[in-house]
């Protein structure tokens, strides 16, 4: 794929002592791990200052640059998504899991494609295209072309950030057992694909791209850290830890990949433990997720639902006083309705 080549080399020899040979004819070469992504556009100091943007991709590096963590909940379909910007959140998380179970009603076990996922984000970040999404987008859904064009697929659809992980193809959400991961070459395949694809978006892309490895439980912390400094080497804006046991592991972890921002994923009953938002900023996490918040509550409220209904033969006692204007204001009424107005319409005018 075209674009600029914003890859470095950083190995410094020592001064020659005699004339260099001539120097060869130029050859297109990937960019290897001895190389260092370097993009002066992309520097965190050009996101300090300045309104936030209406642009989600900028304003997600925006909020990345200044003080503060960013929490980010998982949403898997409108109704969450709606009920995450009632709420007043600034940033959300599309969940690979919470999607995959939401539109397929399927388990996080690779199953959901790159279209699922692109479908999903389209709705949700139409929203409101201002707040900035994050999405999943597993293992980029093949090899460099693949994940080139999720990149692209992603980034069309208005999402300002995914995270690309090193499981294999056949993945598994990452706080089951069993997972496998490639090799390091692999991943960092993944991400430089990535990087090269949000580099060649014309007009200068502000798209975040997240390493992720779920190598800590596979081949231990130490490998899990070396991957995200390679990641990182590689071009990724933010690294992610999946599966981070312990409080003093997140610590060292965001000690040792200073200055890049680290996302940590908190899922109750996972193998992080419920750090809230408050104690990841403490240690240092830039952005924390909570990636099943909306989709578990929403098996409860719906059992509880089905269950009353199936018992009592109403479903007056789960509605909770919600008649159905009140449940299309929630889903966005009274600005269709203004919509409408303002265009002159009048099919709206009583509701």
């Amino acid at each position: 794929m075209p674009g600029k080549d914003f890859f470095t080399n950083t190995e410094v020899s020592a001064a020659p002592t005699a004339a260099p040979p001539p120097a060869p004819a130029p050859v297109a070469e990937s960019p290897s791990v001895s190389t260092v992504y370097y993009n002066a556009r992309l520097d965190p100091k050009n996101y300090l200052e300045g309104p936030l943007s209406t642009n989600a991709a900028t304003r997600l590096r925006q909020m990345l640059a200044r003080p503060g963590i960013v929490v980010a909940p998982g949403i898997c379909d409108g109704i969450s998504a709606r009920c995450a910007l009632e709420a007043g959140f600034d940033c959300m998380y599309q969940s690979g899991a919470a999607t995959t179970a939401s539109r397929l009603g399927q388990p996080d076990l690779a199953i959901a494609t790159m279209n699922d996922f692109v479908g999903a984000a389209q709705m949700v970040c139409s929203l409101d295209p201002t707040v900035p999404v994050i999405a999943d987008a597993d293992t980029g859904f093949g090899g460099p072309a693949n994940v080139a064009r999720t990149v692209t697929q992603y980034a069309r659809a208005g999402v300002a950030g995914l995270h690309i992980e090193d499981q294999v193809q056949t993945k598994r959400c990452g706080h089951l057992m069993g997972k496998q991961v490639v090799s390091r070459e692999e991943f960092l395949t993944r991400i430089r694909a990535a990087v090269i694809a949000r580099d060649s978006i014309p007009g200068g892309s502000d798209f975040v791209i997240i390493g992720r490895t779920d190598s800590a439980q596979v081949l231990g912390m130490e490998e899990a850290i070396t991957r995200l400094k390679l990641a990182a080497d590689a071009g990724a804006d933010v690294c992610f830890i999946e599966g981070v046991k312990t409080a003093d592991l997140l610590k060292s972890t965001v000690a040792a990949l200073a200055p890049k921002p680290v996302l940590v994923n908190v899922i109750s009953g996972g193998l992080t433990p419920s750090f809230t938002c408050q104690e990841a900023e403490a240690m240092g996490a830039k952005i924390i997720i909570f990636s099943l918040v909306s989709c578990v509550a929403m098996v409860h409220a719906v059992r509880d639902a089905m269950r009353s209904l199936k018992k009592t033969g109403t479903d007056f006692s789960s509605a909770k006083g919600m008649d159905p204007k009140s449940f299309f204001e929630v889903m966005g009424l009274n600005e269709v309705i203004e919509l409408d107005a303002r265009a002159g319409g009048s099919a709206f005018q009583v509701v």
